[in-house]
């Protein structure tokens, strides 16, 4: 049985789509009203790439993206095929030859526009995949779509019944989890990523859960000069991803 059809919106969002499979894309909807620059590229690519477009206007843009949020544009899209098991993911990457896996682990980032954000920066650092757990963590739903600008689309997101007994499993594949502590008196700057390496960060405030601590196989800090104690959680997973890629490169 296929899935149904998806709501994407925002230039970002549908114009990565539209880019990266066209094929899936039923129709848009946009703000007739709106004659800027940036509408007329996005309807000439969509145009371009066949898609169907459709005037409407912003009352009922807003309803069907159910944000105001939505920049004049809103997409009908189908699922794309994807990955469906963390396993599959790392079998895959082996098989490539890849050797050292850099992944993302989210612990209690329960906030739709953090985890976006959270998408966006690992997409952009080149990570293989997100990690976060079912009973504790936001989902991908349309405003994550939107914050991510299409990387809730290409980056891997897997949420998992028990987040302790998959870091256990990484470790088997020998991936070093390395979790982010305030108190931890070695800074991200002090290890080695260049390895398979996954990277384990908590809610901003909160941190990780104990569990998810005690199961790391090393805790280091980001350091912070200035007043404030932390950072947003998708800050702070920029500046680890970023030293990785910094390392490996």
């Amino acid at each position: 049985m296929s899935s149904p059809p998806k709501i994407l919106f925002g230039f970002h969002a549908l114009g990565v789509r539209i880019k990266t499979a066209p094929q899936s894309v039923i129709e848009v909807f946009y703000d007739v009203s709106r004659r800027d620059a940036r509408m007329r590229q996005f309807t000439d690519r969509a145009r371009e790439a066949g898609i169907r477009l459709i005037e409407s206007d912003g009352v009922r843009l807003a309803k069907m993206a159910g944000s105001h949020g939505h920049q004049g544009v809103v997409g009908r899209v189908n699922a794309l095929a994807v990955i469906t098991s963390l396993d599959e993911l790392l079998e895959q990457l082996e098989a490539s030859g890849v050797a050292s896996p850099l992944i993302l682990v989210l612990d209690g980032v329960t906030d739709p526009h953090n985890l976006g954000a959270c998408l966006r920066v690992a997409d952009g650092a080149g990570a293989h995949a997100v990690i976060a757990p079912k009973d504790h963590a936001a989902g991908i739903n349309a405003t994550v779509s939107k914050v991510a600008s299409g990387a809730a689309e290409t980056m891997p997101y897997f949420m998992v019944t028990n987040l302790a007994r998959t870091l256990g499993e990484l470790k088997e594949r020998n991936i070093w989890c390395i979790g982010t502590s305030d108190d931890a008196p070695k800074t991200i700057y002090d290890v080695d990523l260049k390895g398979p390496v996954a990277l384990v960060l908590g809610a901003e405030g909160e941190g990780m859960r104990q569990l998810t601590r005690k199961t790391c196989d090393e805790l280091v800090s980001i350091p912070m000069h200035g007043a404030v104690e932390s950072l947003n959680v998708s800050v702070a997973s920029g500046v680890c991803l970023y030293e990785a890629l910094r390392q490996r490169r």
